[in-house]
């Protein structure tokens, strides 16, 4: 009988999900000649080949494809086993800011599910500022931000480039405020657009200040006004306007990862979380 072990088993799943050694190295903690060597080990042990590799993709084999759920099953099997020894679920407190908070979310989550299952996960999306307060406090695991001032820790997962947005038949004349839709007066990404625009002497106002990002994606859909985003969570139905208007350019910034964590189960949950986070990056880049 073929007996398999959970590690190189490991190490296969988390090549086929992210199609990369690099990624899946570090993803499980690992480095991708580790990698390299429990793929080769379970190919032996199995006699067949999981993972077609050339310089320029990682796919999976026929027999990968076809060993793949059962791998998945493996390791879920596994993971109930190990939770059942204890009697207590686990917590994790994460915060993701909503100007960064986008359709990855949906594979943060599903990920960390599949990585531990015995994981309860909680969300909280708020501002930059607010959930970087929280975290400070110790209310929070982790957070997700934007980079906040010049605070210069946390690891970066990745750069965040910003972008005025509006629908095609949205006017605006020269020389009147550029009429504006916006988070809180507290909100980092108001700040910056605001900032920009003071900068180069052009008049704005506020006709639309909301609670939450989605409200201001649906006042800018709506051709209400003009909003500051992230060009890759512009609202749907919207172009970017700053060369139509003559406004200034926004500079970049960073997004973050911030943690206090240093049990190895939440360290393996936090590069679970930043791998698959770099990945859905890379999918649409």
């Amino acid at each position: 009988m073929t007996t398999l072990d959970v590690e190189s088993v490991q190490a296969f799943v988390a090549i086929a999900d992210f199609q990369s050694f690099t990624r899946a190295a570090e993803a499980l903690g690992s480095t991708q000649g580790a990698i390299s060597v429990k793929l080769k080990r379970l190919e032996d042990r199995i006699g067949q080949r999981l993972i077609e590799r050339t310089p320029r993709s990682v796919r999976l084999s026929a027999q990968g494809a076809v060993f793949l759920d059962g791998a998945r099953g493996f390791l879920a099997a596994h993971e109930r086993a190990v939770a059942g020894l204890s009697a207590c679920r686990r917590r994790f407190t994460l915060g993701i800011a909503t100007h960064v908070a986008g359709p990855e979310l949906t594979t943060l989550l599903a990920r960390l599910n599949a990585h531990d299952p015995g994981l309860t996960i909680e969300v909280r999306l708020d501002i930059s500022r607010g959930l970087l307060d929280a975290f400070d406090r110790g209310e929070l695991d982790a957070v997700i931000i934007r980079r906040e001032d010049d605070r210069r820790d946390g690891e970066v997962l990745g750069p965040e480039h910003f972008g005025w947005f509006a629908v095609p038949q949205f006017e605006h004349r020269q020389g009147e405020p550029v009429r504006l839709a916006a988070l809180a007066p507290s909100c980092g990404v108001r700040d910056i657009a605001t900032r920009a625009l003071d900068a180069v002497g052009i008049p704005w106002m506020e006709v639309f200040l909301g609670g939450g990002s989605s409200v201001v994606t649906a006042a800018v859909s709506a051709g209400l006004a003009i909003g500051a985003f992230s060009c890759r969570l512009s609202p749907p139905g919207t172009v970017e306007v700053s060369q139509r208007f003559g406004l200034p350019d926004l500079p970049s910034s960073e997004i973050v990862l911030h943690s206090t964590l240093t049990d190895p189960k939440s360290r393996d949950a936090l590069r679970t979380l930043a791998a698959a986070f770099r990945e859905h990056r890379a999918a649409i880049s």
